[in-house]
């Protein structure tokens, strides 16, 4: 059976000096180990990326550069160090066509540049799809400013991967601020913000109209639907009345969002997604380097569905919406 996996990461020697520089130095402070595996897996772009692959049983790895990508910077830094990356990226893909696809880094903090970059990145290059790591300084995708690059997307044909990013730092302070640093990192990260993060910005994007302006655009995002199919019923109490939309709320959720796993190898989750969305918009990922590809790969195994459908979420989903 073929597997593709969807948010997995890379980083460049650039990014790292540059708004890469904190996960850098969180792993100078704790060198050896898993951090400076982690370092090396992560700018790894050749063949002991292929070798872990295959020793997983993974045939394809769709990459995205990682967190916190390069949403934060000032235009013309992002405009520069996106080009860069996905340069890099398509030299990759080149080497490896078989193995390696990817989204491409967008500089969204200019829309009409993110547009021009990503029709470049699809029609020349063939990537299948875009990353947005969240919000731009506060601002999200709901806002008209960033339509241009949503506009691009859907006339191309082309994804984007709606990837977790800190919340803006008031909500930081208020909501998850109060405690030791370290634990305020995590419970603003990936213990419980970053996922929050990511199903508010999907809800301010359908509330937004976004999906009623662009009913192409397809939006894929990780972890299990970043805690949205557990409230695909609740959100329907925003009635069309209220909320001036063409359907209700979950109807967006299930036919303009698509979900993977990323790292959330956990079997009642999973079920709560099957149930909510069904298996059509499931697919699979592993969240490497951060998350064990060995780990997703035997959880992909388990899943409680015909082998059909696992064929399905393994890589025939991907296949039809990424066109690999």
């Amino acid at each position: 059976m073929r597997t593709i996996t969807l948010e997995e990461h890379f980083a460049t020697p650039g990014f790292l000096d540059g708004p890469g520089r904190d996960l850098k130095e969180q792993a100078r402070q704790a060198a050896g180990g898993r951090a400076e595996r982690l370092m090396r897996d992560l700018c790894d772009l050749g063949d002991e990326r292929i070798a872990q692959m295959d020793a997983a049983g993974i045939d394809m790895q769709v990459l995205s550069l990682t967190a916190p990508g390069v949403e934060q910077l000032e235009a013309a830094e992002a405009a520069a160090l996106a080009r860069d990356t996905n340069d890099a990226l398509a030299e990759a893909i080149a080497k490896y066509p078989e193995r390696l696809s990817g989204f491409a880094a967008l500089p969204i903090a200019t829309p009409d540049a993110a547009a021009k970059e990503l029709e470049r990145r699809i029609s020349r290059q063939a990537f299948a799809g875009a990353v947005i790591n969240g919000h731009h300084r506060g601002r999200y995708l709901d806002d008209k400013f960033f339509w241009p690059v949503l506009e691009a997307a859907e006339s191309l044909g082309a994804p984007i991967y709606l990837h977790p990013t800190k919340p803006p730092k008031p909500v930081i302070d208020a909501s998850f601020g109060g405690f030791a640093p370290i634990v305020t990192d995590m419970l603003a990260g990936p213990g419980f913000g970053w996922h929050i993060e990511t199903a508010v910005h999907v809800l301010r994007m359908v509330l937004g109209g976004v999906f009623d302006r662009f009913p192409g655009l397809q939006v894929v995002i990780g972890h299990m639907g970043e805690g949205l199919p557990f409230f695909m019923q609740r959100v329907d109490v925003m009635p069309v009345e209220l909320t001036k939309l063409k359907r209700p709320v979950s109807a967006y959720l299930r036919d303009n969002l698509h979900y993977t796993f990323a790292g959330f190898n956990f079997p009642p989750t999973f079920l709560d997604l099957l149930l909510e969305i069904g298996v059509a918009r499931i697919m699979f990922s592993a969240d490497h380097p951060y998350g064990s590809m060995a780990k997703a790969r035997a959880f992909l195994d388990q899943i409680p569905v015909s082998a059909a459908d696992r064929a399905l979420i393994a890589h025939g989903n991907a296949e039809k919406l990424f066109k690999l």
